[in-house]
């Protein structure tokens, strides 16, 4: 997901992204201990892409971003 779709996400939709691709990386790391994983560089982009969330959910909680009222 770009960058630009994750700024215009509410902090909620945020927290919900956030879950799903930590759910969605747990997967990716049994599929690669079973050798099921086809692309191994899903793992290195969900690990990306909660970082990016983090960071956006951290800078709301410090009121760097205002939140959209």
């Amino acid at each position: 997901m770009a960058n630009d779709d994750l700024n215009k996400m509410s902090i909620k939709q945020l927290e919900s992204k956030l879950k799903d691709n930590e759910e969605a990386l747990l997967n990716f790391r049994f599929q690669k201990v079973l050798q099921q994983l086809e692309n191994p560089f899903q793992i290195r982009n969900a690990k990306k892409e909660i970082a990016r969330i983090k960071t956006i959910l951290r800078e709301y909680e410090l009121d760097i971003r205002k939140a959209a009222k």
